[in-house]
């Protein structure tokens, strides 16, 4: 094989399992009323970041429209087409690539929405999709109810009584729903919880039950410890590889620690 070659399989294999070791991470969605919303929320980041827990964030530019990275997420609202750029994701799918979603503040609007089972917005959409794939929504419960744009426009900070109790009820129907509620300061810390709960009550697969007579086949030209430990069972079994193949040095570590044992093709 020509050395360039060589160089540069070796060069994916390494960025690939980087890249896949961070899939395999949990991952939470935060969705901020604008650009600037996060900066207040610092402290939620570190607290997910020492708990191995990976986060995104989704600002909102109206609601309908939102940016994801570079990407940028629209739901044209009843009745219309969903809009999106090429490669994002509509609102609705979303929630299959998150462990938990994250809303540090809820509005009046967004909540009615919520709690009466209706979309149109980026916000209802989203968490309508979660619940009903069961993955946790958590909700900021310590809001007044209205929008930051409202406050800004309107000049006040909190709505008049009986939108308050409006918006109280919505909370109560939200709720209802599956919806979590906690103080902005601690949405981290609850997340935390509620993913580790989570993760207790999974049943075990049955890649894990029939460990010890799997089998796996690497096509790569680069076994590592990272490999093995996102696609090979907790203990047992066997991995194929091609004549050839590089065995990194950690990955006998993985590979002993876990009693699987090594067989190249064609040969044993």
């Amino acid at each position: 094989m020509d050395i360039r070659a060589l160089i540069e399989s070796l060069a994916k294999e390494v960025l690939q399992s980087v890249h896949s070791d961070e899939k395999g991470k949990r991952r939470v969605l935060f969705i901020f009323c604008d650009s600037t919303a996060h900066e207040a929320h610092h402290d939620l980041f570190i607290t997910l970041a020492n708990q191995q827990i990976r986060y995104d964030m989704l600002f909102l530019d109206g609601e309908t429209s939102s940016w994801l990275g570079m990407s940028r997420v629209e739901c044209g609202g009843a009745g219309k087409v969903i809009a999106m750029d090429e490669y994002a994701p509509a609102p609705l799918e979303l929630p299959k690539e998150y462990d938990a979603i994250i809303i540090p503040e809820i509005d009046l609007d967004n909540a009615a929405r919520i709690a009466s089972g209706l979309k149109g917005t980026i916000k209802a959409e989203i968490a309508f999709a979660a619940l009903v794939l069961g993955k946790p929504v958590i909700v900021g419960e310590d809001v007044a109810g209205i929008k930051r744009a409202d406050r800004r426009t309107l000049q006040t900070v909190e709505l008049p009584k009986p939108y308050r109790e409006l918006f109280a009820r919505h909370v109560e129907g939200m709720k209802a729903l599956g919806v979590d509620f906690a103080p902005q300061r601690s949405l981290a810390d609850y997340a935390v919880r509620r993913l580790k709960a989570k993760a207790r009550t999974e049943p075990a697969g049955a890649k894990d039950a029939l460990a010890e007579d799997a089998e796996y086949l690497f096509e790569g030209k680069l076994l590592t410890a990272d490999w093995i430990n996102r696609c090979a069972g907790a203990a047992g079994g066997t991995i194929w590889v091609d004549a050839g193949t590089i065995i990194a040095p950690l990955a006998y570590d993985a590979m002993k620690e876990k009693g699987i044992a090594l067989q190249i093709k064609d040969k044993g």
